[in-house]
């Protein structure tokens, strides 16, 4: 029997961070019932992640908040550099200019900002609720949904949803609730973090470096517009309670012209950096996001962007299986695609780490005689890591059941042209699952059911042309989709709402197939219940 006592929330997500901030407004916007629980009482006004890149500005795009982010954030014009103790540049990374997802490549934020975007966004939506001051102290499992209790001011009250996130941070709360293990990697390094107001206008240059000296390997890095932030490894005679002092931030921050005359402290903590990931994040109802589902050192600057991939990589699941246009096993492709995607970002970090945190100076000298060989180029002077990619889930299939060559990477961004508007392809179309075809030949092969199956998944048909476009087309960018598309033999290739690659076809007929599989994979109910659908957006003769 179901309960009916109190009312069932479409999603509880528990904890109120920038992930779990970011799922609600992505839910939301969406038109989904979700309830925000937070265990602290008003947010917390300290800095701790510093970082997005260009991706993740495509996913504040997604979630409408894109001029409020930029008006609190400090896109990076130059290089990150890594120097010796001697001032020669081992590495040097470039992250000036836009990334290809059309935003800056790198750039810098302070977090109790950015929260006040993303929380006011999400707050603003109607079928938001967000309850500070109630912490979560049981759930229970029902058939089909979570009944989740929280402690609101003393008071118990009963919380009812179809799925629990658990974005409640490394000591999850949802995660103790569920019989998943854990993976970790005995990564282990303390770091004093110090964050800091210099009171001059100063420039830095770099913006962002790091000192691989094997006396004090120390970060030196943008803390948001206004800001700085250092960082000093611990050193194996120091204890954490003698490092994490006011003293000897202010001791460690002298050499680098800071003192209490010029620069206000705003925070001081030491951080353990660990590398581990769950290795299940959804069992039934509960599903796990953000630093619940994994942990990585920062010397990549990916920990909050890789819980900010999980939000984007769920809700739109979420969205499709909530509406009844998808079957609730789309969820399970949730870890196994992002979990393979997280371990490369884990890997990475590590990696750097492990060239980041040399103590022996024998050591750190031959790393510094390897690094200014190989020309501080990072594509020599670093270790070698493979590139991002999803884990096996919804991509296209080959024919032996495989998945397909070249699917499950990060897609580009570029500016079209349509109907005399010149924009970013997301504003143009909305977002959701994008199918991109050169001209309008490809499509002659679509049946009326082929079309309707990606109006109901919220679709958008944008057929490319170069030069000119026919009154409904889409004028390619420069140097943009078709060049790409026609240097590896595609006339289509599908985006899913991620802005990974679903997969790609060489003539209309492999497009019609790509299609398919994508409705097969979702094994789409034969009546949903969805909302009504949107419209397609198509373009030019079909």
């Amino acid at each position: 029997m179901t309960d009916t006592s109190t009312p069932m929330h479409d999603v509880a997500i528990v904890g109120f961070g920038p992930i779990g901030q970011m799922l609600a407004l992505l839910l939301g916007r969406q038109g989904h019932d979700v309830i925000a629980i937070e265990r602290w009482p008003s947010p917390y006004d300290l800095p701790r992640a510093v970082h997005f890149d260009h991706e993740i500005g495509r996913i504040f795009q997604a979630a409408g908040v894109s001029e409020q982010v930029r008006a609190v954030t400090e896109p990076v014009p130059d290089h990150y550099e890594w120097r010796n103790h001697a001032g020669e540049a081992l590495v040097r990374i470039d992250w000036s200019g836009l990334g290809p997802s059309g935003w800056p490549t790198a750039s810098f934020f302070c977090q109790p900002q950015l929260e006040a975007v993303l929380a006011g966004a999400a707050q603003s939506l109607p079928t938001v609720t967000v309850r500070r001051g109630c912490e979560a102290v049981d759930l229970v499992h029902g058939e089909d949904h979570v009944r989740l209790t929280a402690n609101g001011a003393g008071v118990p009250e009963e919380i009812r949803a179809r799925y629990v996130i658990g974005a409640d941070g490394a000591n999850s709360f949802v995660r103790s609730g569920m019989a998943t293990t854990v993976t970790d990697l005995g990564y282990f390094y303390d770091w004093l973090i110090v964050d800091t107001l210099p009171r001059e206008q100063t420039t830095w240059s770099p913006m962002n470096w790091q000192l691989c000296d094997p006396a004090r390997p120390t970060t030196i890095v943008s803390g948001g517009p206004g800001r700085r932030r250092w960082e000093f490894l611990r050193l194996p005679h120091e204890s954490i309670e003698e490092l994490n002092t006011l003293e000897t931030a202010w001791r460690l921050l002298e050499p680098w012209g800071r003192t209490p005359a010029n620069t206000t402290i705003e925070r001081h903590t030491v951080y353990t950096f660990q590398a581990r990931w769950v290795d299940r994040w959804r069992e039934g109802q509960l599903i796990l996001a953000g630093d619940a589902a994994h942990q990585m050192p920062p010397f990549a600057g990916q920990g909050m962007c890789s819980g900010m991939r999980d939000a984007m990589n769920l809700a739109w699941k979420l969205d499709l299986v909530l509406t009844d246009r998808a079957d609730a096993d789309l969820l399970d492709t949730y870890t196994s695609e992002r979990s393979e995607h997280v371990q490369h970002a884990i890997g990475m970090s590590m990696a750097l780490g492990q060239v980041i945190c040399v103590l022996d100076h024998n050591d750190a000298a031959a790393r510094d005689a390897r690094m200014i060989a190989a020309g501080a180029d990072p594509q020599h002077a670093l270790p070698p890591t493979p590139p991002p990619v999803l884990g096996d889930g919804l991509l296209q299939r080959s024919p032996d059941g495989k998945r397909a060559p070249g699917v499950g990477h990060l897609t580009p961004q570029y500016q079209l042209t349509h109907q005399g508007r010149t924009a970013l392809l997301d504003d143009l179309t909305g977002g959701g699952f994008i199918v991109l075809t050169d001209g309008d030949a490809p499509l002659a092969m679509l049946a009326d059911t082929d079309r309707a199956f990606l109006a109901g998944i919220g679709g958008h048909i944008v057929a490319l042309h170069e030069d000119t476009a026919p009154p409904e087309g889409y004028l390619d960018a420069p140097d943009g989709y078709l060049p790409h598309m026609r240097e590896h033999g595609h006339v289509a290739a599908i985006v899913r709402p991620d802005f990974y690659l679903f997969g790609a076809a060489r003539d209309g007929a492999g497009l019609r197939d790509l299609i398919g599989q994508l409705r097969e994979q979702l094994q789409q109910p034969a009546a949903p219940t969805a909302r009504p659908a949107q419209p397609l957006l198509t373009t030019g003769k079909q």
